[in-house]
């Protein structure tokens, strides 16, 4: 099995990443959009508004996670919003997912956040594993809503 290495993304793995960008996207199906997903990616490196980190396995990038900087009122702490989490089909099951995750959370330590919160599918049930074996907890405290504002 080939070594993962996980690291933060540079502007240099744009391709690469948009790539991964536009699969997790059609994982929870939407249409492809390459140029869209670079857009997208290139702005949130660019403006630094996600920190974004790679795993990187022979030369190639075969997944990402993002995250988005946010604040709670109620602790008064900064946390993070792990919004995406993507492994290639081709390299699943290989503890890819996991070692981006790893990253994400003592990244997140480092930077002094209270927490990360993530959302995911119903039906992403293999992600849910996951995100159980690390220690996320299901809420049940708390209602999600949301406002469509384009319709």
């Amino acid at each position: 099995m080939p070594t993962i290495s996980v690291r933060e993304a540079q502007a240099k793995d744009l391709v690469d990443l948009a790539r991964l960008f536009d699969g997790y996207r059609q994982f929870y199906e939407c249409e492809p959009d390459l140029a869209g997903a670079a857009a997208w990616m290139t702005v949130n490196l660019n403006e630094q508004r996600s920190t974004v980190f790679v795993a990187e396995q022979t030369d190639a990038l075969v997944g990402f996670t993002q995250l988005y900087p946010a604040l709670c009122s109620v602790d008064m702490q900064p946390f993070y919003m792990l919004y995406d989490l993507f492994v290639d089909p081709s390299s699943r099951r290989a503890g890819i997912g996991r070692a981006l995750m790893t990253t994400a959370a003592d990244w997140a330590r480092t930077q002094g956040a209270c927490r990360i919160d993530l959302e995911t599918a119903h039906t992403n049930v293999i992600g849910q594993g996951l995100y159980e074996s690390l220690g996320y907890q299901q809420d049940h405290v708390f209602r999600k809503y949301s406002l469509n504002l384009t319709e």
